[in-house]
């Protein structure tokens, strides 16, 4: 598991181009057990128009079914991701998100279409769409649960590998997140509370005009010119954390 491990990551990192990062992931998938692999952003792949991440060798027919539905924003193995920093078999779903009747109709669709149990890898960027990678088989197979531990490190190698490729098809280059001084964020922690610019002043100790400017500079930082939008922002890249806006501490495991 160590030399299989060892030698992907190396096959990645050298990957010039998404064919080779696919020829990768066939062969990763076939010595991991699986049948189908899928690096993937959770967006309408076809509205993004190649901007997005979307890298497979899922069945055609279902892939196609999939595209042209937009499911990428709403798949419950997706949505399913973004309750965990850690792999997941699809079994483990209904413990994790409530499932629909939609979200059942589009599991047995994809049975149907060939893809039943899988394991799927989490890849969340701050002020990036989220993303992840999958492998799964088909209907009746069993995923290979010995695996899995190296299912969880070639996902997160392949994602990377996958965003590294993408931003150099593109010709982008992956955009500094904006940097806040101490006094900026404090102002615009304080925004987020709901607190005014006199109300800021006095908490800080410093004048209004002077929160006002801060404000002001972190906005154009951000590029935005509304404070609603500059907090979301903030969250959005990890400058801000709900757990600071709220000064809640953390409970992982809620009642």
């Amino acid at each position: 598991m160590d030399r299989m491990a060892a030698q992907f990551t190396r096959v990645v990192e050298a990957a010039g181009n998404v064919h080779d990062l696919g020829l990768a992931m066939t062969a990763i998938t076939v010595e991991l057990g699986f049948q189908y692999f899928a690096l993937t952003h959770h967006v309408d792949v076809i509205a993004e128009r190649g901007s997005a991440i979307r890298l497979h060798n899922y069945p055609g027919r279902w892939a196609d079914y999939y595209d042209r539905n937009a499911l990428g924003v709403s798949d419950p193995v997706h949505r399913a991701s973004h309750m965990t920093s850690v792999g997941f078999p699809w079994s483990r779903m209904p413990e994790m998100i409530p499932l629909t009747r939609d979200d059942l109709r589009v599991l047995a669709l994809g049975r149907d279409q060939g893809i039943g149990d899988g394991f799927t890898v989490p890849a969340h960027v701050p002020g990036e769409a989220r993303g992840s990678c999958s492998f799964a088989n088909e209907a009746g197979r069993p995923i290979p649960h010995n695996m899995l531990p190296l299912a969880q490190l070639a996902g997160m190698f392949a994602f990377e590998g996958a965003r590294r490729l993408w931003a150099m098809r593109s010709g982008l280059r992956m955009p500094p997140r904006p940097m806040l001084t101490d006094r900026q964020r404090d102002c615009v922690l304080w925004v987020a509370r709901g607190k005014s610019d006199w109300e800021i002043s006095l908490i800080l100790g410093v004048g209004e005009e002077t929160v006002a400017r801060h404000i002001k500079q972190a906005c154009e930082r951000y590029g935005v010119n509304k404070r609603t939008y500059l907090v979301i922002l903030a969250l959005f890249d990890g400058t801000l954390t709900f757990s600071d806006i709220f000064r809640r501490r953390y409970n992982p495991f809620p009642e």
